[in-house]
């Protein structure tokens, strides 16, 4: 009777195949600074591919690695079987050649075999690897996430997906991708490899492909029951028939290549690091040296992490004296963490619970000032020690989401200056595909540490409490870790960030804009709760029309708020055309209803739309602003994230101020409740025109669209007479329109198909109009083609201060993500410079206010519009004041225009 699968896996050794040059190019791409050694030589990929094989090495403890290769000149037996195999790859961009030479040259200086074998491509070599170690007693991982490699699993051979530590064995590809191991040649075989100029059947993905070998077992049998599909796959399926067994053979692997793989060559045992300290002193590797000492050179056995740390001591100080002590210790210090623990998520609105400190890992301070269980310092007495430290900015404060820390201490008299380091900020900008910046993540990420969960102490749901009502010394532990983490994260972060892509963007927008934020939160805005009630009843009664509305046309009543219930009156009783399907059935999202009202004259689709927009806007806004009100200063206080958007645009919560329909009627009425906090001021609106489109001429050059800015002119009249071949006081509004939604469309990367559907035209002529926009204006073209162009070659998008957004879906084999890709490129260049343009706007107007050159007070930022509340008497010149630093924040080549109108409320500034 053999051991249970689990009982073998635990007695198996481990031989991890790293797929170099996949693994290469992932480093090359991955969102990381960029490095270059002392000598110039580019060592991103370098660094980060070494970083990924040291984690493997400690994490997953191989016994057993090597690397397979491609050949260098790519002359496979698949050439020969087909000259266009791979025919549209691009070359590998220059500075990754010096980079796969440099790569080779340490895992050889290591001790790590790599094997290549010419005539063969490295997934062959895996595949044979793979074929000669089944009779082993050794459990093979293929370091790689290439599809190619799916065929290849079985139950001792997975994929080991080292960017995300996961493993991917026959069980976990059934359940994520619906296919077996087997049938993955099948599915390949049907559907081609654009990315290696492989042909499949056309019209056939990955979904289709997976269904029908599930049906008929593989691709011959697909074909020889190719007259039971639809007459067009059927067609298209027959065409490919002659293809099929070239294109199978081109998508096997071969496990015959001639080369044995010699196991205990490579023992991890057998590995060299200490032969690594001069490369790497060559290269600048300095932490990459550090983790050197970490293995213990030729007799190396790598222990996996414990999740353990620096040894902490944290220290409760809730005596007087020891206080006293503390601060002349603080004062000392030229920086330190520090973080606040409040009663609650607003920090305008929540009550000071205690503050923690730390500037030495593995050390911290934890001052209560209110609790019900054990000792606590007089509120007033501590803020009153510590507001001097706070308020030199000659001592540097670090913190992570600093900005929330500064807004609680703002509330009790202290205005902290000298922030100098946010470590979630920094997260951002050096990793931005990171899925999440918060310490719990990033402590975990960068140390192994697992935080003390904030539900350990006060709970979760019904049972939960304010951290005041936990013991002292509970809250010391948790706090004081907080602090400690934050100062460990700085002290990783900050040499990652120093000489960075990222630093000047870090250094003079990003950490500047904190004190713009802190004080635009703390200020809040005044609403109008009464005129939000009668709006709130009048929407109620407008709902209760709708909804007798709806059941008339249906016919009966139904649950309008139930998908299903909805589906089945729409398609099923009202016999409309279904649009789209979901894993969960027929869908009613806003697309399809939308499709709908363009495709039928059936009333119900419009009202549905009609009662869900009024439904989510009442209960969004209507309902739950009153509740948000800070019952201390009777103003509303959103928060405003500045990493809450991949772009780097602002995003706002609680509430979010930035998703109030303008152009409605309900949504111009909510802003009339955002009123003055008094006769005596008015609110100010101050909003970028066209600001994207300016944007986009000033990246693009394009000397006609350059010109109508310079001149003044409407541009979308003006863009509609160049294109349509007609002077200015000809164009008609219909011509005006397809301008301007071509000119906003652009940004977005908008189809044909997009255009017809949004000005209720054919295809064809939208696509005429288009061709002829970028007739008339070639420069436009030709940057949207060099920032795609741009993105592929360096792997991320960049806005004009240099802000990174890496764009993976460029790199997808799947045309419709290949698109996304295409349409986020352009769209980060222009909207993301929107944002930068913004930011830099507010740090200098918050300058002069500070400065006493303004008296109007910053509010709320809603994309492109600013918001102030300004005395009467300095209205003109506080107006006049703001524009003139909103259009010149960053220099362009063509005019920044800035629109200023004002009122009692918002709705009238706007």
């Amino acid at each position: 009777m053999s051991a249970p699968r689990f009982l073998w896996q635990m007695m198996a050794k481990t031989c991890y195949l790293i797929d170099g040059h996949y693994q290469i190019y992932r480093s090359f791409y991955a969102p990381f600074r960029e490095l270059t050694s002392p000598s110039g030589e580019p060592t991103r990929a370098t660094y980060v591919f070494l970083q990924t094989l040291f984690a493997l090495i400690k994490g997953r403890k191989p016994d057993f690695l090597a690397m397979v290769m491609d050949v260098a000149d790519e002359t496979t037996f698949r050439r020969d079987l087909d000259e266009t195999y791979k025919a549209n790859r691009e070359p590998m961009p220059e500075t990754l050649i010096v980079q796969v030479d440099r790569i080779t040259s340490l895992v050889r200086t290591l001790g790590i075999p790599i094997y290549t074998a010419p005539g063969f491509e490295a997934d062959d070599l895996l595949a044979t690897f793979a074929a000669q170690l089944k009779d082993q007693d050794v459990d093979v991982f293929l370091v790689s996430r290439d599809k190619d490699l799916e065929q290849l699993l079985t139950d001792r051979v997975s994929l080991y997906d080292a960017s995300k530590n996961a493993v991917i064995d026959p069980e976990a590809l059934l359940d994520k991708k619906g296919y077996t191991p087997h049938q993955a040649v099948e599915i390949q075989t049907l559907t081609g490899d654009s990315t290696d100029n492989i042909p499949g059947v056309m019209g056939i993905g990955p979904k289709t492909a997976v269904k029908l070998i599930n049906q008929y077992g593989s691709a011959q049998a697909v074909l020889d029951h190719a007259d039971e599909l639809s007459p067009k796959m059927c067609a298209r399926v027959k065409a490919f028939a002659q293809q099929l067994p070239l294109t199978r053979q081109l998508v096997t692997l071969r496990r015959d290549v001639p080369i044995a793989f010699e196991l205990e060559e490579s023992a991890v045992s057998r590995l060299d690091f200490a032969s690594l300290r001069a490369p790497f002193r060559e290269l600048s590797f300095n932490r990459l040296s550090e983790q050197l000492e970490t293995f213990t050179g030729a007799d190396v056995q790598p222990t996996k992490s414990t999740g353990t740390v620096t040894a902490q001591t944290y220290h409760l100080v809730d005596q007087p004296d020891a206080f006293v002590a503390f601060v002349e210790t603080l004062k000392q210090q030229k920086i330190f963490a520090f973080d606040t623990e409040t009663t609650g998520l607003n920090p305008v609105a929540a009550s000071l619970v205690g503050l923690s400190f730390c500037w030495k890992s593995g050390e911290a301070y934890y001052i209560p000032v209110r609790t019900a269980i054990g000792k606590a310092l007089a509120v007033d007495d501590v803020t009153e020690a510590l507001k001097p430290i706070f308020e030199n900015p000659d001592i540097e404060k670090v913190g992570q989401n600093v900005k929330y820390d500064v807004i609680v201490l703002r509330q009790v008299g202290i205005r902290t200056q000298g922030i100098a380091f946010d470590t979630r900020l920094a997260s951002v900008l050096l990793d931005p595909l990171a899925r999440s910046h918060s310490l719990d993540a990033l402590a975990k990420r960068w140390f192994d540490h697992q935080m003390i969960p904030i539900s350990d102490l006060i709970g979760k749901g019904k049972n939960q409490v304010t951290i005041d009502l936990v013991d002292t010394k509970l809250v010391c532990e948790y706090a004081a870790e907080d602090a400690d983490f934050t100062w460990r994260l700085f002290e990783t972060l900050a040499p990652q960030m120093t000489g960075s892509f990222a630093e000047p963007l870090f250094r003079e927008t990003e950490m500047p804009l904190v004190d713009v934020l802190v004080e635009m939160e703390h200020n809040g805005i005044a609403l109008d709760t009464k005129l939000l009630a009668r709006l709130g009843h009048d929407m109620g009664d407008r709902l209760v029309v709708l909804q007798r509305d709806i059941h008339k046309a249906a016919g009966h009543k139904f649950n309008i708020d139930s998908t299903k219930q909805l589906a089945q009156v729409l398609f099923d009783e009202q016999g409309l055309q279904v649009v789209k399907k979901t894993k969960t059935g027929r869908s009613t999202d806003h697309h399809t209803l939308e499709t709908l009202v363009g495709t039928t004259d059936n009333p119900i689709p419009q009202l549905i739309l009609a009662y869900r927009e009024l439904a989510k806007l009442k209960s969004t806004y209507v309902d739950t602003l009153p509740r948000m009100v800070c019952t201390r200063t009777g103003r509303v206080h959103a928060s405003f994230d500045q990493a809450g958007a991949d772009t780097g645009r602002l995003s706002s919560r609680d509430p979010n101020l930035q998703n109030i329909p303008i152009r409605t009627k309900t949504g111009r009425q909510i802003r009339h409740a955002f009123i003055t906090g008094d006769l005596d001021h008015r609110l100010l609106s101050a909003d970028y025109s066209q600001i994207e489109l300016r944007l986009l001429a000033h990246f693009c050059g394009d000397q006609a669209l350059n010109k109508a800015f310079v001149d003044g002119q409407d541009i979308h009249r003006a863009v509609a007479a160049e294109v349509n071949g007609v002077a200015l006081a000809e164009v008609t509004s219909e011509q005006r329109s397809a301008a301007k939604a071509v000119n906003f469309g652009i940004i977005y990367g908008q189809s044909a198909f997009g255009l017809a559907r949004s000005l209720g035209i054919a295809i064809g002529k939208a696509q005429e109009f288009i061709d002829a926009y970028f007739a008339r204006f070639p420069g436009i073209k030709t940057f949207i083609d060099a920032c795609i162009r741009k993105a592929k070659d360096q792997g991320y998008a960049e806005t004009i201060l240099g802000r990174r957004r890496p764009i993976e879906e460029l790199a997808s084999r799947n045309r419709q993500q290949q698109a996304l890709g295409e349409r986020l490129a352009v769209n980060t260049v222009v909207q993301g410079s929107a944002a930068d343009l913004i930011k830099r706007a507010m740090i200098d107007i918050h300058r002069a206010y500070r400065a006493g050159e303004l008296h109007a007070k910053m509010l709320v930022q809603v994309h492109d519009e600013l918001v102030f509340e300004v005395p009467l008497d300095r209205l003109d010149s506080d107006g006049s004041r703001i524009r003139q630093l909103m259009e010149n924040a960053l220099p362009l080549d063509v005019p920044v225009i800035v629109d200023l109108k004002s009122g009692s409320n918002w709705a009238e500034s706007k």
